[in-house]
C-alpha cells in the first residue's frame, strides 16, 4: 500500500495551514475549531515551513506557562519537518512516524504540499488491507 492509497482514503485531502505571523492561541483555536491535531506553517499555503502540533502546544505550555500562547507559532514549530512523497509504502511511513514519536506527515510533490496523513490514517488502511487478507485466508481454507 503506498501514501497514494491512503490519500485517496481520506474524505478530505485539505491541508490546514496557518501563516508564521499567527499567534500559538490562534493556531490553537485553528486545531479546536477543525478537531485536528496539527496544522502546517506556510505563507502560501503550498511549501511547508514548519508544522505545530497539538503535543508541542502542551508541552511548552507546562514548560513556560501560558503566555507563549501570545507567542507566534514560529516560536514554538518544529521546522525540521520529515515528508513523504506519494509513492513511498505505508509501512516504511509507519516505521518513520514511529521512530521519530511525530503523528503527521506533510505529502509533498516538486516542492508543494499535495497533502497530509497521518499515523492515524495508516494504520486504519493497514487493518484494512490485513481484514482483506485474512478473509482471502480463510476463503482459501474453506474452498471458497
Amino acid at each position: 500500500m503506498t501514501v497514494y492509497k491512503i490519500l485517496q482514503s481520506k474524505a478530505d485531502e485539505t491541508v490546514i495551514t496557518v501563516t508564521p505571523d499567527v499567534t500559538v492561541s490562534d493556531a490553537a483555536g485553528v486545531l479546536s475549531a477543525k478537531r485536528i491535531g496539527t496544522v502546517v506553517i506556510s505563507r502560501d499555503g503550498k511549501v511547508a515551513e514548519g508544522i505545530l502540533s497539538e503535543r508541542d502546544i502542551v508541552r511548552e505550555i507546562g514548560k513556560r506557562g501560558p503566555s507563549c500562547l501570545s507567542e507566534k507559532v514560529t516560536s514554538m514549530m518544529t521546522t525540521n519537518i520529515e515528508t513523504c512523497k506519494r509513492a513511498d509504502r505505508a509501512d516504511d511511513i509507519l516505521k518513520r512516524m514511529t521512530d521519530g514519536r511525530f503523528r503527521h506527515m506533510p505529502v509533498v510533490e516538486n516542492g508543494e504540499m499535495v497533502g497530509l496523513i497521518t499515523i492515524g490514517d495508516v494504520v486504519k488502511m493497514r487493518l484494512a488491507e490485513l481484514s482483506m487478507e485474512k478473509d482471502a485466508l480463510e476463503g482459501m481454507i474453506m474452498g471458497h
